[in-house]
C-alpha cells in the first residue's frame, strides 16, 4: 500500500496562513490534495497539521485529517522527521501496514504526476530508502561567497577560488516538492538523515520554493508560464 502525507501546520510568521493562503481562487494545499488523488498512486492521502481549520480544507478538497498533531511538533523548529515518525507511531498503533510513503508539501502547484510516477518507479526498484527531487545548482557552489559584519566578500572556500566552473563537481539542491520512503526497509532504523537516498532531476520552471512573499510571486509567475505550455 501506497500512503501520501502532507505536512501543514497553521504557524508561519513570513507568510501568514502560508498553506492554506489563496492561490488562484483556491486554497494552495487543495493542489496537492487533488494532485495526489488524481495520480490514483495512493490507497490514502492524509493531512498531517495541528490546525482544526486546515484539516477541514484539507477534508473538503478530499483528503483526511484523522488526527491533530500535537503542538510540540508544530512549531518553528519542528522537523519532517519527527511528523513522518509520528504518523508512522500512530500507524503502528492501529496495525496499519504500508509499503511506500510520499511526504508531499503542500505549497505544490507545480507538481506534475509524471514527477510522482518516477519517484515511485524508482524507489519500487528496492536500492535505496528515499528517493527525492531535486535540481542543479546554477553556479558552482564551491566558489560560493559571504559578507562579514564590516560588509567586505570572502569565499567560503579559498581553495576553489581559482578553478574554471567545468572543473568542479555539479551540486544539487532540494527541489521541495516530495520525498518518497520505502518503509519496508527502514523498519528498524526509523525515519532518520543517513538513509540511501538518489533523485529525480526537474528543470529550473518546475519547481520554486517558498519562504517568503517575493517566493510567491515567482511561483505564481512560473504556475502561469506552465499553464500556458499546456
Amino acid at each position: 500500500m501506497n500512503i501520501c502525507l502532507i505536512p501543514a501546520r497553521s504557524g508561519s510568521k513570513r507568510i501568514k496562513n502560508k498553506n492554506i493562503i489563496n492561490f488562484f481562487g483556491k486554497p494552495i494545499i487543495s493542489y496537492a490534495i487533488q494532485l495526489a488523488k488524481k495520480s490514483k498512486l495512493f490507497d490514502e492521502v492524509i493531512v498531517s497539521t495541528d490546525s482544526k481549520k486546515i484539516a477541514k480544507i484539507a477534508i473538503r478538497y478530499g483528503a483526511k485529517a484523522p488526527f491533530i498533531r500535537p503542538k510540540n511538533m508544530s512549531n518553528d523548529y519542528s522537523t519532517d522527521i519527527q511528523v513522518i515518525n509520528h504518523f508512522i507511531k500512530i500507524t503502528n498503533q492501529k496495525k496499519k501496514k504500508y509499503n511506500f510513503l510520499c511526504y508531499l508539501y503542500p505549497i505544490n502547484p507545480l507538481l506534475k504526476i509524471s514527477t510522482l510516477i518516477k519517484c515511485l518507479k524508482l524507489i519500487r526498484k528496492g536500492n535505496c530508502q528515499k528517493v527525492m527531487t531535486v535540481a542543479k545548482f546554477n553556479y558552482p557552489i564551491q566558489r560560493a561567497l559571504y559578507k562579514n559584519r564590516n560588509q567586505n566578500l570572502f569565499f567560503f572556500n579559498k581553495k576553489y577560488q581559482n578553478y574554471r566552473s567545468q572543473d568542479l563537481k555539479q551540486a544539487y539542491q532540494d527541489a521541495a516538492q516530495c520525498y518518497w520512503f520505502n518503509l519496508d526497509k527502514i523498519k528498524h532504523s526509523g525515519i532518520n538523515n543517513k538513509l540511501t537516498t538518489k533523485g529525480i532531476e526537474l528543470n529550473q520552471f518546475e519547481f520554486c520554493d517558498v519562504d517568503n512573499l517575493e517566493d510567491l510571486s515567482n511561483l505564481k509567475r512560473l504556475y502561469k508560464l506552465n499553464k500556458k505550455k499546456v
